[in-house]
């Protein structure tokens, strides 16, 4: 069984391959984000094992289809999605390559949540919430999930959204498989800082 450290390694190198940079091992994912299990591991040893290979690369363990399947059962956010035949994979949200991952409208809770730094908050009630580089704003059902992932971009803030208001004003929303709520702009006026 492969440490803790190995797996977030790959982990990470899986994130930047299957969101956001699959030419870095010279694949192309399919129109839904997916790609064949075994070209993706055949493709990440060739460029591991390459003269040149970046010290990321060249410290990744030896990749395989039961190192893959750990780190997608590890994965606490569940990053990433096997096909039900475990023979592709993809990333669950959070791309920044075009893909459609075909999550259908779905009625959220009437809150929602959303965490950042307070820096951003000055920008955010003139702007509203924007995907930046991503495909939509990632939006989470609880305070506590909001509040980690605005901690990693500094001094957390939580902002509240009137999802309910947005979908009464025909906005939709979709959900992906890891539960994480998708939608491409929350204007400003739907949103109000968490107190504390």
């Amino acid at each position: 069984m492969p440490d803790a450290k190995q797996l977030e390694s790959v982990s990470r190198m899986l994130s930047k391959i299957l969101r956001h940079e699959p030419q870095l091992v010279g694949v192309t994912l399919d129109n839904q984000g997916w790609i064949d299990l075994l070209e993706l591991i055949g493709a990440i040893e060739r460029t591991a094992r390459a003269p040149g290979a970046s010290k990321s690369f060249r410290a990744l363990p030896t990749i395989t289809v039961e190192l893959i399947q750990a780190v997608v059962a590890a994965s606490d956010k569940q990053r990433f999605a096997l096909s039900a035949d475990g023979g592709r994979i993809r990333a669950s949200q959070g791309h920044s390559v075009e893909v459609d991952l075909g999550y259908a409208s779905k009625t959220s809770p009437a809150v929602l949540y959303h965490g950042t730094a307070v820096g951003n908050w000055e920008r955010i009630q003139v702007e509203g919430l924007k995907p930046g580089s991503r495909h939509a704003v990632h939006l989470s059902a609880e305070t506590e999930t909001a509040r980690r992932v605005g901690a990693r971009h500094g001094t957390p803030i939580v902002l509240i959204v009137d999802a309910a208001r947005m979908h009464a004003d025909g906005s939709a929303f979709t959900q992906s498989d890891n539960g994480v709520w998708l939608i491409e702009h929350v204007p400003a006026r739907y949103l109000t800082l968490l107190d504390g």
